[in-house]
Parts: structure tokens; sequence; C-alpha cells
């Protein structure tokens, strides 16, 4: 997707968020005060992830509103006929509308593959913030140092999915410079970090706001116990009937060769304008290997070019990918490798 586009986005939702300050202009107010646009549409124009593209004399109305203060000084908030505008309204007007039909036609370009900058599912356009939100270890999984009257007392020893936290937490702050990233362990996770753009990392049983988030979405992977694998909850698609599982040397004790990780995204259920992402796994490795999959120097721009050409301008998607351990060690999945990607949706099977 063109960067322009993201841009033409971020600038609208600036417009209604922070042209005021002071003053709270909702979606559904200001589709009102154009009279002719559902709140869904004006939610579409500021998408973070695929936003659709406004007609062009749809901006010009937005350089009207937002030209004059007396757009939100009337009850309800509407439009003001250009016939009332001072000198001043209409020159600002006028450049509102310059600024945003600029942007517009940037968007409209084609972009050449050659010249394009890489996708990258990790760059956010906005100021966020951004909260990973991981599971807490049950208290008879931790170390000695997990606990709080502990002299050595160490927080993130409680927290599960450690490797994949530094990771993905490290990459997103690189990504993002201007950006509040965050990261808590569920239990202690409050309203408001769950309305800005939220990353669930790891899997359902300690972690109950994976759980819930997971299943206010329309993603069609769920997770669930099954008694054949005890160590960790299986993925399932199409209500159960196709199962995913990982793959053990049969040894005493079995090792593990090779696990089942989740990278999904998708509006978040909470805040239609920010994103919800899911790294998750049947065990930890799992996880690692979902984060990995676009953070790994070595594969991430082949695995961002695999999603832009499966899932184009879609802001909701899942890949079931296999994730190889050789050693006790997470391998990146490459999701251009045959058999690599177990199932994606939109589409159903993998490649």
């Amino acid at each position: 997707m063109p960067q322009s586009s993201l841009q033409l986005a971020k600038r609208l939702r600036e417009l209604r968020e922070r042209q005021w300050p002071g003053y709270h202009l909702t979606q559904a107010t200001l589709a009102a005060a154009f009279g002719d646009v559902a709140a869904a549409t004006v939610s579409s124009w500021e998408s973070p992830v695929a936003p659709k593209l406004p007609p062009a004399g749809r901006l010009k109305i937005y350089a009207q509103f937002f030209a004059t203060r007396r757009s939100i000084e009337a009850e309800p908030p509407a439009l003001q006929p250009l016939e009332t505008f001072s000198d001043k309204e209409q020159a600002d007007c006028q450049a509102l509308a310059d600024e945003l039909l600029a942007l517009r036609d940037e968007a409209k370009k084609p972009v050449l593959r050659t010249e394009s900058a890489p996708r990258r599912s990790w760059q956010f356009s906005d100021t966020g913030p951004l909260t990973i939100v991981c599971a807490q270890l049950p208290a008879n999984r931790t170390s000695p140092f997990a606990n709080p009257a502990d002299p050595n007392y160490t927080e993130l020893l409680s927290f599960a999915d450690l490797d994949a936290l530094v990771e993905l937490h490290g990459h997103i702050r690189a990504e993002n410079p201007h950006m509040d990233v965050f990261f808590k362990a569920a239990p202690k996770v409050v309203a408001d970090d769950l309305s800005g753009h939220v990353v669930l990392l790891g899997g359902i049983a300690w972690n109950e706001v994976t759980q819930r988030l997971s299943e206010m979405t329309a993603l069609p992977v769920r997770q669930t116990e099954d008694k054949a694998v005890e160590t960790g909850e299986i993925f399932t698609v199409d209500d159960g009937k196709r199962k995913f599982l990982p793959k053990w040397r049969n040894e005493s004790p079995k090792t593990l060769t090779e696990d089942v990780g989740l990278f999904a995204r998708t509006p978040n259920p909470l805040n239609s304008n920010r994103v919800l992402v899911i790294c998750n796994g049947i065990h930890s490795r799992g996880v690692l290997g979902a984060v990995r999959s676009l953070t790994d120097a070595r594969l991430r721009d082949s695995n961002e070019r695999y999603i832009a050409e499966n899932f184009g301008g879609s802001d909701s998607f899942a890949i079931l990918m296999r994730v190889p351990v050789i050693e006790s060690k997470a391998m990146t999945p490459d999701f251009n490798a045959k058999g690599s990607v177990l199932y994606k949706w939109p589409d159903g099977i993998g490649k």
C-alpha cells in the first residue's frame, strides 16, 4: 500500500482528534455533520491498516468543516455555508483542501514494485500507544527470583514467552521511535491498555486477555485443548474440523521438532481505529517463530512480500505456520517455502 494512503488516513484522523484541543469529536458525530456518510465509512478513511481513499469532493467537505470552529459550535456540529466564511476561514479552507487533495493525488499514483519500500507490518503511521500483553506464569512455574519478597526479585521472570517479548519489544521500538510502546502481564492490564494498538503474545492458557479478544474478532483460527497434546493448546479452523499439531521425535523424553505458530492482524475490536496483532503458538517456540517471521532481518522482507501478495490491502488476515525446532532453537519460518504456511485466511489453504 502506498505510504501516502496511510499519510492521508493519518491526517484525517489528526483533524478529527486534534484540530480543536479539548473537544472530543467522534467518527459518528463527524459522519452526522457530513449528512450522507456512515460512521463506518469515516472509519475506513482513517484506517491505520488499509484505508479507503475518500472521493475528492468529500475531502473538500472535510476542508469546509475543519476550516472554522463554528462547525462544532453548532448543536449538533454541522457544516457552515461557504458564503458565511470570513476571509481567513476561506483561506484556511482552500489551504486544507489543497493539502488533502495533494495527498489523495499522491496516493493514486501507481507504485512500481521495484521502487517501493518493503512492507512493514510492525510499522505504524500514528503515535500509538501500543501495548504488548503477555501471559503471566503460574507461581509454581516461576523462579524464586519472580517472588517480590526475594531480594533479587526480577519482575520479568514471571512473564511467559520472554524470548519473544524481548525480540518484539525492541523491534517495535526501533520501527516506531515516535511511539510509546509498553508491555504488561495480562493480570495487570487495565481498560486503557486495550484501546490503542494491542499485541497479544502467547496462548490462552495463562492469558485471559488473548482468549477474550480473540473471541471478539472475525478470525477463523481458534486455540483449544486436545488430549493429543498435553503441553499446550492446539490450533483449529472450520469449527474444529481441521487441527494443526506439533511434531515430536519419539525418544524418551520426547523432543519437540516442529511447533505451530500464528500471526494474525485485524482491527482492534475495542477501537477500530487501532490494530490488534496476535503472535501465538502451541508452545513458546511457536510464539517466537511467529514473532521472528517479521523481525528476522534475513527473512522478514520476503515474508512481508508474501503478505502483500496474498492479502493485498485487507485489514484482517491470519497465517498458521510451521516453526521448525533444531537443537531446541526455534527457526524463522519462510512463508515462501513449500509447506511452511499451513493455513492462511482469507483463502484457507497454505502454499
